[in-house]
């Protein structure tokens, strides 16, 4: 793969497109991850309350819920940059409600987008 940057035909447009989509993509990897580590809490927290009676943990859901809110903000500036179409935006949004989804979703999406931008 070469850097899109350091290439001698790269346009300046095609530079600054590698540029923000980059950006995009270290956010939506971020978030993802939170987001994915915030929902097993919430399903620790569930577990905790229904299966075991404790109590004391609800703000653990508001977290995740401000926290997914973020990652949605984050998957839609992505998709924008990266130019998904609408299903993938979809799928991508709904990872972060799956347990351990959105870790599959960030390493596949990552994968894709750096070979599409030769990041």
């Amino acid at each position: 793969m070469t850097d899109l940057s350091k290439s001698d035909t790269a346009t300046p447009d095609a530079v600054a497109t590698q540029k923000r989509v980059h950006g995009a993509l270290l956010r939506y990897r971020a978030l993802a991850w939170i987001t994915g580590i915030w929902l097993l809490a919430l399903v620790a927290e569930v577990i905790a309350k229904y299966g075991f009676g404790v109590d004391g943990f609800g703000w653990v859901g508001i977290a995740h819920g401000w926290i997914y809110f973020a990652y949605l903000i984050f998957t839609v500036d992505l998709s924008i940059k990266a130019r998904w179409p609408l299903g993938k935006l979809a799928l991508t949004a709904i990872a972060g409600t799956i347990p351990f989804l959105s870790f599959y979703f960030e390493h596949i999406r990552t994968r894709e987008v750096k070979e599409e931008f030769n990041l």
